[in-house]
Order: C-alpha cells, then sequence, then structure tokens
C-alpha cells in the first residue's frame, strides 16, 4: 500500500514546535484565568445578587466551565491549533461560525489584555500610594504605567515562547501564592456586622453564575498554544481542564473566606471585602500583599492572553482573511512578530487613551471586563456546538458529547441573555454593537472578495515529511 504523501512544511510553519512542557502550558491557561486578582474582587460582585448562595453559584460556574472544558477537549485531543477557539470551531460549524468565533475572540482577547494591562498599572500604582510614593490615581502615572507595561509584554511575547511560558509561570506562582497566604490569614476573620440580605433563592443564584463565569473567561487560553505544545493531544486538554478545576477551587476558598467573614451577609455592601476583613483584625500588611498580588496576576494574565490572542491573528492571516503579512514570523524567535507589532500598539493604546481622558480606573478596568466577557462567552457558545457536529464527521461521536453541550450550550444561552440585561444602558451595549456590525461588515467582504479563503479557514498543525523517521 503506498503511503500517504506528506506536506513538506505545516500550514503553521514558523513557530516553535513541539517545545513546551506540561507546566509551561500550563502556566498559559492559569495566568488567562488570572485567578489571584479574581478572587479579591469576584466574590464580592457574586454575593450582590447571591448573597448567602454565593458558593453555589461558584459551584455552578465551576461546573460549566468544566463542560466548556470537555468540549474543548475533543477537539484538542484530535488536532493541534495556533487559532484557538476560532481553529476548533471551523472543524465543526464551518466558516461562517468560524468566523464569528475569530471575531468573538480578537473581542475577548484583545480587550482583556487591555483591562489586564490597565489593572496591573491601577494596582501598582495603588501598592506604590501606600507604601508613601506618588499620590494614587494620578492620571500621568497612570497613562505612564500602561506604557511601561506595554513594552515589556512586547518583549515578553516577542522571545521565544518557551522563556515567555516560563516568565508566566514565575509571576502567576508567585501572584497566587501571594493571595493564598493573604486568604489563610484572614480564614476565621469577622468583620462588623452589617444588614443581612434577602435570600436570593435559585433566581439570585442563578443570575449570580454570570459574574462568577465571569472569573474564569480565559482558561482556555492553552488552546493557542497547541503548535508549540511538546505532547498536544495529552497536555492541552488535561491542562484546560485542570485549569478550570483549580480555579474553581481557589474562587470557592476565596468566596468561603470572605462569606464566612461577613457572616450577616455584610459583604454585599462592603466595597472591598478584604481588605475590610484585613483593617477589622488589625492586619495592614495584608493591603500590600493584595495590591502586589493583584498587580502580578493582572500582568500575567497581560502575557498569557497577549500570546493567544496574536497567535489566532497569525492563524487568520495564515487562513487568508487577513492580510498575509500578519502571518509572519520571527526567524530567530519562532514567535508571530508581525501580529505583534501590529496588535500591541493597539492593545496598549485604549487603556492609555481612556485613562489619558479621565476616565476613572475603576471603570476602566469594569468596563473593558464587561466587553471582553461578551466575545469570551460567544466563543464558548460556538465551540460547545460544534463538538458534536466534529466528531460526526469524523466518525467518533458518542453519548456523552451530545450530553455535555445538551447542558452546557442551553446554559451559555441564558447566561450570554443575563449578560444583555446586565450590560443595558451606558457605552458597553454601544461598544458591543459597533464591534459586531463590524464583524458583519467584514464578513460580507470575505464572501465578495475571497470566498475561497473564507471557505477554507481552520488551518492546524499537520504532520510533515521531517516528522516521520525514513531510512537510507
Amino acid at each position: 500500500m503506498p503511503l500517504p504523501k506528506l506536506r513538506r512544511r505545516s500550514p503553521v510553519h514558523g513557530l516553535d514546535r513541539r517545545n513546551l512542557g506540561p507546566a509551561e502550558v500550563l502556566a498559559q491557561s492559569v495566568a488567562g484565568a488570572a485567578p489571584a486578582a479574581a478572587m479579591a474582587t469576584v466574590p464580592a460582585i457574586v454575593a450582590a445578587t447571591a448573597g448567602p448562595g454565593t458558593l453555589w453559584a461558584f459551584v455552578v460556574a465551576t461546573v460549566v466551565a468544566l463542560l466548556i472544558g470537555s468540549c474543548i477537549g475533543q477537539f484538542t485531543r484530535r488536532m493541534a491549533a495556533a487559532g484557538s477557539l476560532y481553529s476548533l470551531t471551523a472543524q465543526g460549524l464551518g466558516p461562517a461560525a468560524a468566523f464569528s468565533s475569530g471575531v468573538a475572540l480578537l473581542v475577548g482577547y484583545g480587550v482583556l489584555a487591555m483591562a489586564a494591562l490597565a489593572g496591573s498599572a491601577i494596582y501598582l500604582d495603588a501598592l506604590v500610594a501606600r507604601l508613601g510614593g506618588s499620590t494614587e490615581g494620578s492620571r500621568p502615572v497612570l497613562v505612564l504605567a500602561v506604557c511601561v507595561l506595554a513594552v515589556l509584554a512586547t518583549a515578553g511575547v516577542l522571545v521565544r515562547v518557551r522563556l515567555s511560558a516560563r516568565l508566566v509561570l514565575l509571576v502567576e506562582a508567585v501572584s497566587i501564592t501571594l493571595m493564598t497566604v493573604v486568604f489563610l490569614a484572614l480564614l476565621g476573620a469577622d468583620a462588623p456586622a452589617g444588614p443581612p440580605p434577602p435570600d436570593p433563592g435559585p433566581g439570585g443564584i442563578a443570575a449570580a453564575v454570570l459574574p462568577a463565569l465571569g472569573a474564569f473567561i480565559g482558561f482556555e487560553a492553552a488552546t493557542a498554544m497547541g503548535v508549540e505544545a511538546r505532547r498536544p493531544f495529552r497536555t492541552i486538554p488535561r491542562v484546560v481542564s485542570w485549569t478550570a478545576a483549580a480555579t474553581g477551587l481557589l474562587y470557592l476558598f476565596a468566596a468561603y473566606t470572605q462569606v464566612s467573614g461577613f457572616a450577616s451577609g455584610g459583604l454585599t455592601t462592603a466595597p472591598q471585602p478584604v481588605l475590610t476583613l484585613a483593617m477589622a483584625q488589625g492586619q495592614a500588611w495584608i493591603a500590600v500583599v493584595l495590591d502586589l498580588g493583584i498587580a502580578m496576576s493582572f500582568a500575567a494574565c497581560t502575557l498569557a492572553t497577549l500570546g493567544a490572542l496574536v497567535r489566532v491573528v497569525f492563524s487568520m492571516a495564515r487562513d487568508g482573511i487577513v492580510p498575509a503579512a500578519l502571518g509572519g514570523t520571527h526567524p530567530r524567535f519562532r514567535t508571530p512578530h508581525v501580529a505583534i507589532a501590529v496588535v500591541l500598539p493597539v492593545v496598549a493604546a485604549v487603556p492609555a487613551g481612556l485613562l489619558a481622558a479621565g476616565v476613572p480606573g475603576p471603570r476602566v478596568l469594569a468596563e473593558l471586563l464587561t466587553v471582553a466577557t461578551a466575545g469570551y462567552l460567544v466563543a464558548y457558545l460556538l465551540v460547545c456546538l460544534a463538538a458534536p457536529p466534529f466528531l460526526r464527521r469524523i466518525g467518533e461521536l458518542t453519548a456523552w458529547p451530545v450530553a455535555v453541550t445538551a447542558v452546557a450550550a442551553p446554559v451559555l444561552l441564558a447566561v450570554l441573555g443575563a449578560f444583555v440585561v446586565s450590560a443595558w444602558g451606558g457605552a458597553v451595549p454601544l461598544v458591543i454593537a459597533l464591534l459586531v456590525l463590524a464583524g458583519a461588515v467584514w464578513l460580507g467582504w470575505l464572501r465578495w472578495r475571497r470566498p475561497a479563503a473564507l471557505a477554507g479557514i481552520g488551518a492546524y498543525d499537520e504532520t510533515v515529511a521531517d516528522d516521520v523517521l525514513v531510512g537510507p
């Protein structure tokens, strides 16, 4: 029987193939979710809706994240791609859905990177002010901090991916350790009593799943490293599932510490519950560690998210739906340097511009995170819907992935509906509407000018001749 003819080079050639170990890949997903920052901020947001049911909201969100991870695993156990969920969705739902996923990921990864840059600058500024330095919230200081962090992030994502991954691993490990120390110190602490909130019932818990699930966005970032992972079919699906489970446990621990500290329910009215608990116990050092841990977590999130973002742009360029030059890779560092050069200035300019215009830092961070969440939710819904058709196409469909999609897809649709209701009013819906319109125009142009490129999107890594040992 004649052997199948192999390509001379992979469709995603130029990246540093098969070089990342499991720990380095894990760092990408963990940093993408920024658990240290979420531990300190999200439980109070969830408690505002769920009250005493805060822990249950996080339990449901963790289960949903695991179901999404299971759907992603149906693809990553069989293919290695650099385009994250965009490339995966193409294999199950076709070009239009894949394009929609790609646009959603550009919004999700891009705006989350903006938010992470802003968050890191805000908390570094607060740390310096707490140590007796600059005046907190100074507009020039915040803009300068964003610009400096953007330059450092550019260097981080440009160098060889293995070095960048190790840096992300170190920074995120330190930030999670710091936050764990903080919450262990606060475990069992009591804050001044506040008015007990009303029982939210199942409806309140269901509504709180949206902000709780928002704490997980970015946990799939490792899927963009499929080409560069050493054993992608084993490593990537495990990393995504482990990240969902591990971050879920961290959030439950953080939520339990805060909810138990506000036994009367005052957590729902405390603007900074962790600091309130710390000050009630006379542990002022916690404020310094908290600011440092959150700033480091956002910095690691910036690196991991930017790494995923530029690889989605790289994959779109290789598919022919953005300029081909964006698919270029650096001959020495083997990273998508052209995409980095184009994307990074935009990512830095938005938060720097908003802060320079006088928009308060907390508002910049909150609204950017809201827009990013919309992109992620759309991408998660599409990849879940794509799993059963993909498995049926390759003749491997079983009952389990159908059941997972049957549960995950309606929940994500409900969460998206809740997101639309909660975000109604203000600038966020207008921004999202403009992004949707831009995506629709872009898709129409591709159908008109590049129908062949649109029909063929979804490039992934393939076995090449050099991968096969051939005798003399």
